[in-house]
């Protein structure tokens, strides 16, 4: 998996989310904005994330974040009980 830019800089972070939080429109076809990379961060249990462009999957858990790149379409699906939360990052001004 890829790693963030080493020149990109946190701006926000979502609140911590469990199987039954998890925002619908997450677990569905979204992506970020131009110029956003988001990190999403299991701190327990397993959560599946699709790269739906180019297409692959992975599971993500505690210690194998998920990188999302700038406007690429992905998804998560919840695979059992778990808590993750995602911060985003863009190149400072």
């Amino acid at each position: 998996m890829k790693n963030l830019p080493d020149d990109v800089v946190a701006y926000g972070r979502s609140p911590e989310f469990d199987q039954d939080t998890l925002p619908h429109a997450l677990q569905h076809r979204h992506m970020t904005k131009i110029g956003t990379w988001a990190l999403i961060t299991v701190l327990e249990g397993r959560l599946l994330y699709r790269v739906l462009d180019p297409i692959s999957q992975t599971i993500l858990e505690p210690g194998k974040p998920g990188i999302i790149l700038p406007q690429q379409p992905h998804q998560v699906e919840v695979i059992g009980p778990v808590r993750v939360f995602v911060e985003f990052y863009c190149k400072p001004a």
